[in-house]
């Protein structure tokens, strides 16, 4: 058998998340359609991590095994030709029998995108949480400063959240403004289910002045979900990278991680597993 690592980029509007779900349109279904319509038999397609309903990527990171050789970028092509509109295989690479996405997973890089502004979007409908009111890009910094680190995050994961435990070491929380656009940029190893989005909710509650940033540390320590805020909309979310040995952060994320938490290789260990 051969592996290969598939690189995808997905609309997630119109998707009920990526792992199968009866009678749902899903991510991991849609590609092994795809990989059946080629290889006629069933291939079982698993991912770096599962993303939500909503959800969308630029660099989601799965793989598929199949017994022959094929040239990867024949592989890319014949995928397309079956893939969905709103689903696409950007790249295709072999990797060893060994290699597991999830667990090999040196981090990942999510950003949620807000459009702060009155008028509502239209371009980017499906794609931003639009926030009328003014954000103080400001105080929500300063409260982003309080999540970075190992915490429990108990307050800001799911209800239906299925980790082991809810301990996780968020390495870089960025809030940057481009005119009406707000990204809120989040790099860690492992992400607990809503995680990201409620983090945006707090941070959102912030800049409305609804919170103060110095009320960010007793939501962490409170563990308690109804202690933060609303989960904000899945159209804003999108998976931008999931980093390996072979394919390293950048630079300025690189120098975020901890040398305690850096693996000998120059990955991070996996806090998740």
């Amino acid at each position: 058998m051969t592996r290969y690592r598939l690189t995808l980029e997905y609309d997630g509007e119109h998707f009920s998340g990526w792992q199968v779900q009866p009678e749902r349109r899903t991510l991991q279904r849609a590609l092994e359609k795809a990989a059946a319509a080629i290889f006629q038999r069933d291939i079982r397609v698993f991912a770096a991590g599962r993303t939500d309903a909503g959800v969308h990527a630029l660099g989601q990171v799965a793989c598929l095994d199949i017994d022959k050789d094929m040239p990867p970028e024949k592989l890319l092509l014949a995928l397309n030709a079956h893939t969905p509109e709103d689903l696409s295989v950007v790249h295709v690479d072999r990797v060893p029998e060994t290699f597991d996405p999830r667990r090999h997973s040196a981090g990942k890089l999510y950003t949620y995108t807000i459009l702060n502004r009155p008028a509502k979007p239209t371009l980017d409908l499906g794609r931003v949480w639009h926030v009328p009111k003014h954000l103080d890009v400001e105080t929500m910094r300063r409260a982003a400063g309080h999540l970075v680190g190992e915490h429990d995050f108990s307050s800001f994961r799911a209800s239906d959240c299925q980790a082991a435990h809810p301990v996780r070491y968020l390495y870089s929380l960025k809030v940057q403004r481009d005119g009406e656009r707000i990204a809120i940029r989040v790099f860690a190893t492992a992400f607990l289910k809503h995680m990201v989005r409620n983090l945006v909710g707090v941070l959102v509650d912030v800049g409305r002045g609804r919170l103060a940033p110095e009320d960010v540390p007793a939501i962490l320590q409170a563990r308690d979900r109804r202690k933060a805020s609303q989960t904000a909309p899945a159209s804003g979310l999108c998976l931008e990278s999931v980093f390996f040995d072979d394919r390293p952060p950048p630079e300025d994320l690189a120098r975020c991680v901890p040398v305690s938490k850096r693996k000998p290789r120059g990955g991070f260990e996996d806090s998740d597993r």
